[in-house]
């Protein structure tokens, strides 16, 4: 289930919603309701997307994604990469990883798993969450975390949401890939769309019953054949190492790590489907396994990418560098063009966020802003706390003019300070 894989940060890998989000009650910030005042309709600097898309054999209008409505909280910029599917290009670093993993599985289960990469990445909240069993409080419900179309309806936060309707439709062996959408930092490893696959194989009592095993332990133990092959697969001959570890869709639950660099890597999460899940499908004898990996995460260390940026980069520098089936060539930089650096301070309210916060600079600032950290914080006699926050501004194809640059950070301190409805100093 590739709800696993939720951060891209290479020390922290995933699968489902990784260990940072798959846990509910456990020291997580309260559940913000999709009703949240700060609801973005700003100006943004980004083009806007053709009116019309077809995602999946559904056709989608911008009036469906950004909505002037309580629950809508889609930004311009995030409607303009509906469509785009990295992955199904071949001559993509993610279209070159996606095709070297099913070649994998074509190769060492006779074509059995059955590959599907066009699916609309509009889902329901019933697909997105309760039917891959996420509690009712888990955080990343929040609209903090999702991007709500209206209030039973988002952008899918993991390529898990289609994973009901499969099982119920009868498939057994699947592939599923697709972008994923998701509020978050900004930095050289976050954006708020990604790239995801999601293996699920469905045994029958026929499989385990001559084993000596139970179904469960059957299909762990199939499980982590399979993937440690695909990690020899795609890395060479790699140390590898399991960890126990907690998803709400799968137990046992696994991440699969990799000695890769003179350090160690997580690569995925998996686990053995929670028997809630089958019986909702349909399969009420059956065991499953399931696993989900990030595809950024991979080809950043495949490739040597260093930026997230870069996959959505047009600059012939970068294209020109991949080639279909060529999986591995290393990234060559071209110039690195200076970064800018602005700072900004003010006293936070009760309903601040940082996600909020990265949502502001994105809007206003798209792809130029390459990261925004909290460099100081402090706490007043009058129980009043101030944040001071890096603003790194950075285009990777030019230099950009202090003039241009002095306008984004204008712009972005007056929407901070309007939605946020926090005091500036």
């Amino acid at each position: 289930m590739a709800a696993f894989a939720h951060h891209i940060l290479l020390s922290k890998p995933s699968f489902f919603f990784t260990k940072t989000l798959a846990k509910s009650n456990h020291g997580f910030t309260a559940f913000v309701s999709v009703s949240s005042p700060f609801i973005r309709r700003h100006k943004s600097t980004q083009p806007i997307a053709a009116s019309l898309l077809e995602l999946g054999g559904v056709q989608i209008s911008k009036q469906d994604v950004v909505k002037d409505e309580p629950t809508n909280n889609v930004p311009d910029l995030i409607f303009t990469k509906l469509g785009l599917q990295l992955h199904r290009r071949d001559n993509h670093p993610l279209g070159i990883l996606k095709n070297a993993i099913h070649k994998y599985f074509d190769s060492n289960y006779n074509s059995q798993f059955l590959k599907f990469d066009d699916l609309c990445p509009i889902v329901t909240t019933k697909q997105n969450f309760d039917d891959v069993l996420v509690p009712a409080d888990h955080v990343s419900r929040s609209y903090n975390d999702t991007y709500y179309i209206d209030a039973e309806t988002v952008l899918r936060c993991h390529t898990s949401a289609h994973q009901a309707e499969l099982l119920r439709k009868g498939y057994t062996n699947f592939l599923v890939t697709g972008d994923v959408y998701r509020r978050d930092s900004i930095d050289s490893t976050h954006y708020p769309v990604f790239h995801q696959m999601e293996g699920v194989r469905v045994f029958s009592p026929n499989d385990w019953n001559d084993s000596g095993k139970d179904g469960t332990s059957y299909a762990a133990d199939d499980l982590k054949a399979c993937l440690e092959g695909l990690a020899r697969h795609l890395f060479g001959a790699v140390e590898m190492r399991w960890v126990d570890t907690y998803f709400p869709f799968t137990n046992p639950s696994f991440e699969l790590e990799i000695y890769f660099q003179e350090k160690w890597l997580e690569v995925l999460g998996c686990g053995v489907m929670e028997q809630e899940i089958l019986k909702r499908g349909g399969k009420t004898d059956n065991v499953a396994w399931a696993f989900g990996l990030g595809l950024e995460r991979l080809a950043m260390v495949l490739f040597d990418i260093p930026d997230i940026r870069l996959f959505w980069s047009t600059d012939k520098r970068f294209t020109s560098q991949f080639t279909k089936g060529q999986l591995g060539i290393k990234f060559k930089p071209f110039s690195k063009y200076p970064p800018c650096y602005k700072d900004m301070s003010f006293w936070i309210n009760d309903s601040f966020t940082e996600n909020n916060l990265c949502e502001i600079v994105r809007g206003v600032a798209g792809d130029l802003a390459e990261e925004v950290v909290l460099i100081d914080n402090f706490t007043n006699k009058k129980g009043m706390t101030s944040h001071c926050y890096r603003i790194t501004y950075r285009s990777m194809e030019r230099s950009l003019t202090d003039e241009e640059i002095n306008e984004l950070q204008w712009n972005v301190r007056d929407q901070v300070q309007s939605q946020m409805n926090v005091e500036l100093r």
